[in-house]
C-alpha cells in the first residue's frame, strides 16, 4: 500500500468532522482535491481558493444548507 497523501488526509479529517465515515471521507477528499485543480484551471483562480470554495460547499451541504447560486455559483475571484 502506498504512503498516505498528507493533503488528502487533512481534507478527509475535515469531512470526518462533518460526519463522513473515514473511508468515505478519504474518497470524497480525493474527489474534492481533483475538482479544485480543475476549477483553478477553468476559472483562473488559485488552487487553494478553489479548494476552500469546495470545502465550504461540502460543509454547508453536510449541515443541510444550500447556498444561493449552488446550481452553478461562481467561485471566488483570484486575489
Amino acid at each position: 500500500m502506498s504512503e498516505a497523501d498528507p493533503e488528502n488526509e487533512q481534507v478527509a479529517a475535515v469531512l470526518q468532522r462533518c460526519g463522513a465515515e473515514p473511508a468515505t471521507a478519504r474518497t470524497m477528499a480525493a474527489q474534492l482535491l481533483k475538482r479544485a485543480e480543475q476549477l483553478a484551471v477553468e476559472r483562473g483562480i488559485g488552487r487553494l481558493d478553489a479548494l476552500q470554495y469546495l470545502l465550504q460547499l461540502a460543509i454547508q451541504g453536510a449541515h443541510g444548507d444550500a447556498p444561493p447560486g449552488f446550481e452553478g455559483g461562481k467561485p471566488p475571484e483570484e486575489r
